[in-house]
């Protein structure tokens, strides 16, 4: 169903290709804090990627969930997505999250809710702006934002709720499927249970804005995905808008962020003009 950040770079050498994307952030002088405990399990660790700013202006925030199919991917594969947010100035929260055969859903989504409550929460000590508070992600990760956004629960759980969030941009998010291998019928399995983790079941018309994204060449994760999503939002009159890029497959999707392969498609352009649409108001720090 997703890919992990290992085939990303098509390159001969993954450490390497890795390596080359979060280049920039070894150099850069975004301020990066690792390894922020966001609750009491050794996995519950986030990143901060701060920009650089004049002292005293608040940014907006972007909490951004990686891929790798609910069982693989590391928030330290990501700086590339840290550097690239910043630079269009916001404040980027990257979070680990648990995986399976460890866990079952929905120990993974209660984990997101985990960490973005302690970015609302917390975000304000690293100039953040909790009042502009953003939801992205990839993949499973985007199926991980998506449903904090629009299942209530998950929010409720930590004492919020999702109006905190201003708006929510998925990429080649696998919003509403039946599992059919054997892995995500173990994730997301007894079939009665399916329907909780199909974000179409939660849409009730108030939910923050969506921005769903795919990929024309993407043979893992369905147009369906997105369609039935955006059908069921336009039912209830809620916010959505979609955009399909041609000639990009499933990974495409989010290298498309890495610094050098940014021609590829304009997709961190156009989460930033949603975002600036809803509330953001940020600044580009460095073209």
């Amino acid at each position: 169903m997703c890919v992990a950040l290992s085939s990303l770079l098509l390159v001969a050498c993954t450490k390497v290709g890795l390596g080359v994307a979060n280049l920039p952030n070894a150099f850069s002088n975004t301020e990066t804090t690792k390894d922020i405990a966001y609750g009491t399990e050794p996995w519950q660790k986030l990143d901060v990627y701060v920009p650089p700013h004049s002292s005293g202006q608040s940014l907006p925030v972007v909490v951004f969930f990686y891929g790798g199919s609910w069982k693989d991917g590391s928030k330290d594969m990501y700086p590339f997505v840290g550097e690239a947010f910043a630079k269009q100035g916001y404040i980027t929260v990257i979070a680990d999250y648990s995986k399976y055969p460890q866990v079952k859903f929905p120990t993974f989504v209660e984990d997101g809710a985990k960490a973005v409550a302690w970015t609302y929460r917390h975000i304000a000590a690293y100039q953040g702006d909790p009042k502009r508070l953003f939801i992205s992600g990839h993949s499973a990760g985007a199926h991980i934002g998506a449903l904090l956004t629009a299942d209530k629960h998950y929010l409720r759980a930590e004492g919020l709720t999702p109006s905190i969030l201003n708006a929510f941009a998925g990429l080649s998010g696998p919003y509403d499927f039946v599992p059919y291998e054997d892995d995500y019928i173990a994730i997301f399995g007894p079939p009665e249970n399916y329907p909780n983790m199909q974000v179409t079941t939660f849409i009730e018309g108030d939910e923050p804005p969506m921005l769903l994204l795919w990929g024309a060449d993407d043979t893992l994760v369905g147009k369906s995905n997105m369609d039935k999503l955006i059908k069921k939002i336009n039912v209830v009159q809620g916010l959505v808008e979609s955009k399909v890029y041609d000639d990009l497959d499933h990974v495409a999707m989010v290298s498309s962020l890495v610094w050098f392969l940014k021609s590829k498609a304009p997709i961190l352009d156009d989460v930033n003009d949603f975002f600036q649409r809803h509330g953001a108001n940020a600044v580009v720090l460095e073209e």
